[in-house]
């Protein structure tokens, strides 16, 4: 069993280092791992330091290098033609996130509990979430539970994890952050059900490099109500 680990980056030479040695880090017993890198032609020395990191675990890391910016959703895309492993999850290259939760997300897939697993961000207390990211991901989140007869309580988050063969039967579009719902709701239209577990969450600010806005969540809106009618 191969768990593979697709991480878009874009100009995030402050966090990018930190990411891969956390991912390195990670135990998972009789699950090996592949790691896909993929540069969105990042300016700020991102793309140098993603192949230094390579070069301390060539094995099971593969760097894709973009020469135009794209964004996070092409990007993903590019890694999933990739990512050759049974089980893919997406890891940002902030540290918003903890990769030593990784079991604790796939364990429903390795256990035949679950195809998804989404780690939520709200399944646990978590008083560092600002006010507008709470009100955010209610409003798409309650959207996509209405649209799709879902009942999520975090579409947006960035752990989501999926058997192969779910993902393989999906044809994505998205170019930006529009990755997230539209996911969603091709996994919900195949009938498969979304499986959530708790996660940890240390939120970063637009001055440490946040780059969602709230054009993305009216560009979410849209994307849950076109793939409602483009099927």
């Amino acid at each position: 069993m191969k768990l593979s680990i697709i991480i878009p980056v874009y100009n995030e030479l402050q966090t990018i280092g930190e990411v891969m040695r956390k991912v390195r880090a990670v135990k998972l017993g009789v699950v090996s791992k592949e790691v896909v890198l993929v540069d969105d032609s990042s300016t700020d020395g991102s793309r140098e330091e993603i192949l230094r990191e390579q070069q301390l675990d060539p094995k099971t890391t593969k760097v894709h290098l973009s020469f135009i910016n794209l964004g996070k959703g092409a990007s993903i895309r590019v890694g999933l033609k990739y990512a050759t492993g049974d089980i893919i999850i997406i890891q940002d290259a902030d540290l918003e996130l903890d990769p030593r939760e990784y079991l604790t997300i796939i364990n429903p897939i390795l256990e035949g509990k679950a195809d998804v697993v989404y780690g939520s961000r709200f399944l646990k207390e978590n008083r560092n979430i600002p006010l507008k990211t709470r009100l955010a991901n209610s409003i798409l989140t309650t959207l996509t539970n209405l649209l799709y007869g879902t009942r999520l309580t975090d579409m947006e988050t960035a752990y989501k994890a999926f058997r192969r063969e779910v993902i393989d039967g999906i044809r994505l579009r998205a170019l930006e952050f529009d990755i997230e719902p539209e996911i969603t709701a091709r996994i919900a239209q195949r009938g498969y059900r979304i499986f959530e577990v708790p996660i940890s969450y240390r939120p970063r600010t637009k001055e440490s490099g946040k780059k969602i806005s709230a054009f993305d969540g009216i560009e979410a809106v849209y994307t849950l109500f076109r793939c409602l009618v483009r099927k």
